[in-house]
């Protein structure tokens, strides 16, 4: 069973856990979650096509994240998460932590930090290893190629993210 941290509105964590998914948190707790953004030093940005078989906005495109486990830093989360979904590790890489935001779904029981992290690195595309159970595909698209996916209403994210592409 995958457990994850409450945390406050201050985002603190309050020493209790959930269960994944169990979506049970009151209007003011919060789960923590992470996004990695991979950059080349060409320009191009990593992102992944969602498989079809996911419920939520399948075939959309995204960068990698996911939630953190109980225990787990924002720092470990994101390594863990990139590495799960595209077989890369940003350990060594440059940049790191650029920003927070939060999303309130009242009534819910789904309220969320989302700890955004940009990593430059370079990387050939024979080192990916895409997960099958969460990607069906990638690809090396410019903040230009990505904002004309978010204006087509098929990546996720981009509203809460968009600075993160200004390099």
């Amino acid at each position: 069973m995958e457990l994850w941290d409450i945390y406050d509105k201050n985002k603190k964590p309050t020493g209790r856990t959930m269960e994944r998914n169990s979506w049970c948190l009151r209007d003011d707790e919060y789960h923590l979650t992470v996004l990695g953004v991979i950059l080349r030093t060409d320009g191009c940005f990593l992102i992944t096509r969602r498989v079809m078989t996911k419920a939520w906005a399948p075939g959309w495109w995204e960068v990698s994240g996911g939630a953190a486990m109980a225990g787990e830093t924002s720092y470990e989360a994101v390594k863990r998460e990139v590495k799960e979904e595209t077989g890369l590790d940003v350990s060594g890489a440059e940049g790191g932590y650029m920003f927070t935001y939060h999303r309130e779904n009242p009534g819910e029981g789904d309220n969320y930090f989302v700890d955004v992290y940009r990593f430059m690195m370079d990387f050939k595309e024979e080192e990916l290893c895409l997960q099958a159970a969460e990607t069906d595909g990638y690809k090396l698209a410019t903040k230009e190629q990505i904002s004309k996916l978010a204006e087509e209403g098929i990546f996720l994210h981009y509203d809460s993210i968009k600075e993160v592409f200004n390099i």
